[in-house]
Order: C-alpha cells, then structure tokens, then sequence
C-alpha cells in the first residue's frame, strides 16, 4: 500500500535580533550545507541562502562533474570550429545571423539582417523571398530524392514501418497542396489541425506553407473543446483532423474531438466550412462517430483527382507568418504563438545541424510529438531542411514496454536520439537496465522541454548513450522557436543539470526585480532573460500585440520608444542560476516557486533532491498554505519498479532535502504514490497535486494518461470523504504548474 508519513515538526528558530536588509539584497548564512564528497571536477557546496528578493531563488544545488566529447564525435561534428564564437560575439550581433540564412535557399536575397523600427516586434532578413517546403524538400530531390525523409513507426509493432523517400514526400505534399487549393485556401489564410503522429500531420504542414497557408497545430491529446476555441482564436474556416490513432494499446475515436471542436468554436463566432479527414487506415473508416453530411469529407477521397498534381512554392515574404502555436492550457483566452517564415526557418535549419549534429545519412529521432514547439522545429522543419531521415513514432515510449525506444532504435540504427526528461525518468524508472540489452548507439542525445535533474542525466549519458553520446541540455520556449541556451556537442563540456550557456549570438543575463544584473558565479539566482533579439523568436501574439509587449518585454524596458535592441529584454518566465563558467542552470518557472517563510526554493532543485534517493524514480513538489510559513513544500514520490514503500524511503527523501538544501526544505509530507498523474504527453501534473495538498477542485481530469490514479491519491491525502475547501485560493496556488501544464 502507498505510504503517507508526515515529518516531524522542526525546532523553532532561533530569534533574530536584526531587521531584514533591503529586499533586493540576498544575506548567506554561516551554516553549509553537508553533502557527499565532491568528485574531481566538483566545487565545494554553496551556502544556504537564508534571504533573497522576490526575483531571486534560494540556490543549492552543488556543481557537478563534466564530461568531454569523444574524439571521434569532435571529427566527423558539422560544427568544430572554435572560431564560431568568436564570429557571433555580441559586437557581431546581428549580422553573424547572415551564417544562419545562407543555409537556405532564397528566390530573392535579403536586404537587411534585422529591422528595429517598431521594436520590440522584430523584423528579420526583410525583403527576401523563400518557401519553407521547397527548402525542406524540393531542393533535396537532385542528391537525396531516393533517400528516406520520414520513417513512420505505428504503435502496433505488428505493422510495417512506412518509410517516404524525398521524391514520396514531395509527391504527397503536392498533391494535398493541389488538394488545398482547389478548396479554395490561399496565401494568409488559417487552417486548425487536430492531427496525431502519423506521416499525414507533415505531409498537411509542409502542403499549407506550400501555399503560403498559416496552419495551427493543436496537440491531439487536448480535448475537442480546446481545439474549438483555437479554431475561433485563429479565425480557421478548416478543421484537419484523423478518424482515429493508438495510443496505449487502443485504437482511439479521435473523429469525436472534431464534432465537439466544430460545436465549440462556432458558439463563439467561429464559422467551420469544411472537417477534413484523414482515415487512419486508408479506405476504411475506423471512427465510432458518424461523419456530417455536407461538412466532414475524407481526404483519402479528395486527394484522388489530384495524383500525381504539382503546385509552385508561393514566394513567401521572409516575414510572412509561417503558424501558430497555442501554449495556454484548456482554460482561459489562449495564446497564439505566431511564428514567421525566413527567421524561424533558418534558425532551426541551423540549430538542427549545430546542436543536435545532423547530417544526410544520419537516422534522427525526436521522440516529442509534432503538436507541441519541439515536434515543429525538430522533428518537422529543421530536420527535413537539412535532408535528414526523421523518424515518427505513434505511440508511447513505454508500450508495450519500456524496451520499445530502444528495439526501435536498434533496428532502424538510430543514431541521434532527442527526448524529454519526463520520457527520461519514466524509461529509467521502468527499466533501468534495459539499454543494455540492445545494440543501439547513438553519438548525440538531446534533451528537451524541462530541466533534467543531474541523476537522471548521469543515467542517460552512462546508460542510454554508453559513455560515448554527448548529450545537449537545451534550453528554450514555444516563444523561442529553437534553442536558446545549449552546448555544441563537439565544441563544449557537458555539465548534468545544466543546460549550457548561451547558443552562438544569443546572450542570455540573469536580472533581479529592480533590472539589476545578477552575477554569474555568484551562487544568486533571478529572472532569465536574453539582451538580444534572434531570428527563431516569435512574430507577436497572433491578434494581441498588447499582450506580447505585456508580458515578455514591459518588465525591463525602460524606454518604451526606444530602437535599440539593447533596451528591450525578452523575460523568459524561468528562474534560473548562471555559473561562473556561463552555463545556465533553470529553477523552474518564475510561478513554480515555492516561497518557505521568506525563502524562495525552486522546485527543481527540491525534486532533484529527492531523486538522489536511490529508491526513488519521479519526484513531484508542491507548495502548500502554511499558517505559520505561508507556504511548506510537501512531496510525492514514485519508487522504481520492484521496491516497497516504506517509512526508511521516507526518512531518506527528508534527510536528502536537509542535506542538499537545508531545513527549510524539510517537507511537510511525504506521500509514495503508485504512478504521478501525467499527461499524455507524460509531463507530470503538479497542478493536480498542488490542488490535492490544498484540499482544492482537481478540475476534469479525464484526459490525464492515467487519471484514475488521481483518485487514489487524494484519498491517501484526503481520506475517502471528498474535502473541497470553501475558502478563497491564493494566486500562487491557483497558478501553480499552470504554465507546465
């Protein structure tokens, strides 16, 4: 049975005869943190920060170990040269971009690198004209046409791979281009897809930037009430959708989430002409819920006239919008993401090919899903523009089993591997061993989405990549469009937990409250910002200008009509830490943070404490009310396959949050819980938890991965009687997980 132990109530403090300093400055204390002996390349602990400004974050995590690349990645890396930093030193900025824009092809060159006249909405290579889909395509049909672009893996390991060769791709998304037309969807116009993973999704993008056609992914977890209001914010006349997809072992109705999107949208004001539908299975309808005459159409039969039709790439405006990605979750107005054409395209063409290392003849698999940021620009548009073989994978990493990902990677010889920690963590904790059993390599591994704690790296590096990978920590944001903070794996050490500094041209700062620059190697935390624009970064807020000032520039800009770059900082949202080496390490989101009687602890941090427990394989921490402290950390743990819950587990998980951090860590509970509450993505829900410590409405939870788990845990918590409190919810409570959602 789970565990539920509560931790024993600490000694009062002792009095302080002094009043607090200032906010904006941070006192350490005397007392040192006890930890395990360093390693080589380790410094000793940090002090305990026992006071800190509201921008900073109470940091304790130790330095770790680094580890170098081998000499066999260094020689045969796309990017060796160590003169790369030096060509996009700031005073370089922004014409060392120019490198990233010669990687594509232009039907008319550009005439300026980036225009500042209306900052902070920025304009990058103005007045030059290409297409997307003829840079990830056509230019490829003369030396790689016969090669495979895309290998779809089915979750049903019964069906056969589906490997698009270059010449297949170009011969698809030009006939659902041709198809698209003919419906009558031009250049400007918007389309919502509501697609899974299958080769169809990049087969419709690539078709709609063909034509110069804004296309809204929206992830096919999200619910039809969700893809509705997209659908109305973007102003789609079309809904692209599937009849159904596996996930888990079940062939889900997915037809069902259209009809509901559809009703949705059009009752707030937003009209759908046409729901367009793939068939999962071609020729067979494999939808529960019956097609609308006159509205639904499947494309398997639209596409027949068009066989074998061609359509001219539009010449597309470098700053013609390219799409939109909505990053709210299902409650309030949601946030468009507008990504452009030329300066998104060229940043992850060149991320793509320095951080993750790709080349033609490598088999590349990110194994994120194309409905969020990652599935866009790393498993869609960067790769194919640098002619690699992507792989598509439908399912889940850990069905059938925890061995898939790597029986995968072994028969297709997958040699570039690109996940999320939360992935990480799941495949760690139900088969730590298995890696060994297959033949598997891989000379690069990325992770992405979330700061990965420096066990779960260390399982990684030696485990999954054998000692030989080198792995690229990355940091970035839908906003972003690509990597912002990484290492170049031939060029850089790597440093578990970290994420690296700054890519090339991009000069990210840690800022307090007040604008102050936080020092690096000063063991203080704050604000994570970047001085400078870059091409990957969002347009605007499709339709909210406002709020796009509002919320990522209006911090710290302090001359509000001013031109000059340097007085716009981007506000990133995280709180993170920079080393005196200049790598970033990230806390966690601003609203993630867990103020403990006037100490602000960054739940990573606590988390990745926890994880240091050998038993422990998830770690979740939420902050709950505290009459006396405002709010206490409290904590819930999944154990590794095979190990009992027991009040030993316990006492470690409590020992190890005073050891690295100290006792103002000490949780207030500790629950061993049978799985975490996931998304089907598999991010943990700390939102639901947050809500369950705090005796707060979990909220609908029918969508979660597996949400009768929820149940079971707010009865280990709560008792069996449901215990809603009626008293009003704090703002740091009600948003807490809402941004990681």
């Amino acid at each position: 049975m789970p565990k539920r132990v509560q931790s024993k109530k600490r000694a009062p403090a002792a009095k302080r005869t002094a009043k607090k300093t200032l906010k904006s400055k941070a006192v350490k204390s005397t007392k040192k943190i006890r930890a395990r002996k360093p390693t080589v390349d380790q410094k000793p602990p940090v002090q305990e920060l026992t006071e800190v400004s509201e921008a900073q974050i109470a940091v304790h995590w130790k330095e770790e170990e680094t580890f170098m690349p081998s000499e066999k990645l260094k020689a045969q890396a796309n990017m060796n040269d160590p003169k790369v930093f030096e060509r996009f030193k700031q005073e370089n900025f922004p014409n060392c971009f120019k490198e990233y824009a010669d990687m594509l092809d232009w039907f008319e060159p550009y005439q300026q690198v980036l225009d500042t006249s209306n900052a902070p909405f920025w304009k990058w290579f103005t007045g030059g004209k290409l297409n997307v889909s003829y840079n990830c395509v056509d230019r490829h049909l003369a030396k790689y046409g016969k090669k495979p672009a895309i290998i779809f893996v089915a979750e049903p390991e019964t069906e056969a791979d589906w490997v698009l060769t270059y010449e297949d791709l170009y011969k698809r998304v030009n006939e659902v281009a041709a198809l698209l037309r003919s419906l009558g969807l031009k250049k400007g116009d918007r389309v919502t897809f509501h697609l899974p993973m299958t080769p169809e999704l990049p087969i419709t993008m690539l078709a709609c930037a063909r034509l110069g056609v804004i296309h809204s992914q929206v992830f096919a977890g999200f619910s039809g009430q969700a893809c509705g209001s997209r659908v109305h914010d973007s102003g789609s006349r079309f809904l692209v959708t599937m009849d159904a997809y596996w996930r888990n072992g079940s062939l889900i109705d997915h037809k069902a989430n259209a009809d509901l999107a559809v009703q949705t949208s059009e009752e707030l004001g937003q009209k759908v002409d046409k729901v367009l539908v793939w068939q999962r299975y071609p020729g067979k309808y494999s939808g529960k819920t019956p097609m609308v005459e006159g509205r639904d159409v499947f494309m398997n039969d639209l596409l027949k006239p068009f066989d074998g039709k061609t359509v001219e790439p539009e010449k597309m405006d470098s700053e013609d919008p390219l799409f939109l990605m909505y990053t709210s979750g299902t409650t309030g107005k949601p946030k468009g993401i507008q990504h452009r054409t030329g300066g998104y395209l060229a940043y992850v063409t060149a991320t793509s090919k320095w951080v993750q290392d790709i080349h033609p003849d490598d088999v590349y698999w990110c194994l994120a899903d194309i409905g969020w940021i990652t599935g866009h620009s790393y498993i869609v548009y960067g790769p194919l523009a640098v002619a690699a073989t992507s792989v598509i994978f439908e399912g889940v990493p850990t069905y059938p089993d925890a061995a898939r990902p790597w029986r995968v990677s072994e028969r297709l010889g997958v040699n570039i591997f690109h996940t999320a920690p939360t992935s990480i963590r799941m495949l760690r904790k139900l088969g730590p061993e298995l890696p060994r059993k297959y033949k598997h390599h891989f000379k690069c591994m990325t992770t992405v989405g979330e700061p990965i704690e420096p066990e779960a790296w260390r399982w990684y590096y030696h485990e999954v990549g054998r000692g030989e990978a080198a792995i690229t920590d990355t940091w970035w944001q839908t906003e972003t469009g690509g990597f912002l903070c990484s290492t170049l794996p031939a060029l850089m050490k790597m440093k578990p937990g970290s994420a690296g500094p700054g890519m090339p041209g991009i000069f990210p700062v840690i800022l307090d409250e007040n604008g102050n620059e936080v020092p690096a190697g000063s063991n203080k935390a704050g604000n994570l910002c970047i001085r400078n624009p870059w091409p990957g970064e969002m347009q605007t807020i499709w339709g909210d200008p406002d709020r796009y000032v509002r919320t990522y520039y209006a911090r710290y800009n302090k001359k509000p009509k001013s031109t000059d770059w340097r007085d716009w900082p981007y506000l990133a949202g995280d709180g993170a830490l920079q080393a005196a080496d200049g790598y970033i390490r990230v806390l966690g989101r601003i609203d993630d943070v867990i103020n403990v009687a006037g100490h602000r602890l960054g739940t990573k941090e606590i988390e990745s404490a926890c994880l240091a427990v050998p038993e422990v394989a998830e770690a979740a921490v939420v902050p709950v009310v505290d009459e006396m402290k405002g709010r206490v950390p409290e904590v819930y743990v999944a154990l590794k396959p095979g190990i009992q819950a027991s009040d030993a587990i316990i006492n470690s998980i409590i020992k190890a949050n005073e050891e690295y951090i100290g006792k103002i860590a000490r949780p207030k509970h500790v629950y061993i819980v049978p799985d975490m509450p996931k998304t089907r993505s598999g991010k943990i829900m700390r939102r639901v938890l947050a809500s369950i410590s705090n005796r707060l409405d979990v909220g609908d939870v029918t969508t979660l991965a597996n949400p009768t788990v929820v149940e079971e845990i707010r009865v280990m918590v709560q008792g069996k009687d449901v215990k809603v409190s009626k008293e009003a919810i704090p703002e740091d409570i009600a948003k807490f997980g809402e941004q990681n959602a």
